[in-house]
């Protein structure tokens, strides 16, 4: 294979942003976009909040599978660091937390469960720290219970089609394959929808009268705002890897978003068939 150089990465991100990045997920969400208005019923975010957790449960399965097929020992590590804060391992800090994380009521109750920086090394495990957990103290107040959300038989055919292809295209043993899937999702991740998902809650919260704990989601969105820096900078690195293929990352990228596409169509079709 010819090496790579300057100028054939540049092309790279051309054909990045023009067959990604465009992708209608990230630009044009008509559920997120709906549902920040904040005109929702209890039933609403009760079915919104399942689904929900269904993708973020088995979303454990697709980054312990990303962490498997890890091509070195930097990725695996990496991918680590999701996993174990996934499932209730704290980040520990390497600067002092800001004023911000100690000061907003949205956040969480304890600010050493919720940073957004620092290392799973060294950090401590808690079973109240597990993302899972701040979703079940989310939802009490909508009348659900552990027995009601997070598992596959709870899931519609259209986010289970999401949780599959996570599955498939970001758990891939195919270095490409997964590194494209990877990019995508962390592009939509921090597209903003957290944003507009926060801004329909307090609407709701705020109507309704529920008090409803946003932690899950503050911290997601924080979260995100962070990586959001570091993805041009992760797929530079990618590129020159010698296993790399342009093609199997853009399908899978492309892939990817059509699965998490399918997720958020299902939800707004519901919503639809609730309004009529």
């Amino acid at each position: 294979m010819p090496r790579r150089d300057q100028a054939d990465y540049q092309k790279f991100l051309g054909r990045v942003d023009q067959e990604i990045m465009s992708h209608r997920v990230i630009h044009d969400n008509k559920y997120t976009r709906w549902f920040q208005q904040g005109n929702l019923t209890v039933e609403d975010v009760r079915s919104f909040s399942v689904q929900f957790s269904v993708f973020s449960n088995l979303f454990i399965l697709a980054q312990l599978k990303k962490t498997f097929n890890a091509s070195s020992l930097e990725e695996m590590r990496a991918s680590k660091e999701i996993l174990m804060n996934e499932l209730g391992v704290v980040f520990r800090r390497t600067s002092p937390p800001t004023p911000l994380l100690n000061s907003d009521p949205d956040y969480a109750a304890d600010p050493g469960l919720v940073s957004t920086e620092g290392t799973v090394q060294g950090g401590g495990f808690r079973f109240e720290a597990a993302h899972f957990e701040w979703l079940l103290n989310f939802i009490k107040p909508l009348g659900l219970t552990f027995n009601d959300v997070g598992k596959r038989q709870h899931g519609w055919s259209s986010t289970l089609h999401f949780t599959d292809g996570l599955e498939r295209w970001y758990g891939s043993d195919d270095f490409s394959e997964g590194a494209g899937a990877s990019y995508a999702i962390e592009n939509w991740a921090a597209a903003g929808f957290w944003k507009e998902l926060i801004a329909g809650m307090k609407k709701f919260r705020d109507k309704s009268g529920l008090k409803l704990n946003l932690g899950f989601w503050t911290f997601h969105d924080r979260l995100e705002d962070q990586h959001a820096d570091h993805t041009k900078e992760e797929l530079k690195e990618v590129y020159f890897y010698e296993k790399f293929d342009e093609d199997k990352f853009i399908h899978a990228g492309q892939k990817m978003l059509d699965c998490c596409a399918a997720f958020w169509d299902g939800l707004y079709e519901n919503s639809r068939l609730r309004s009529h």
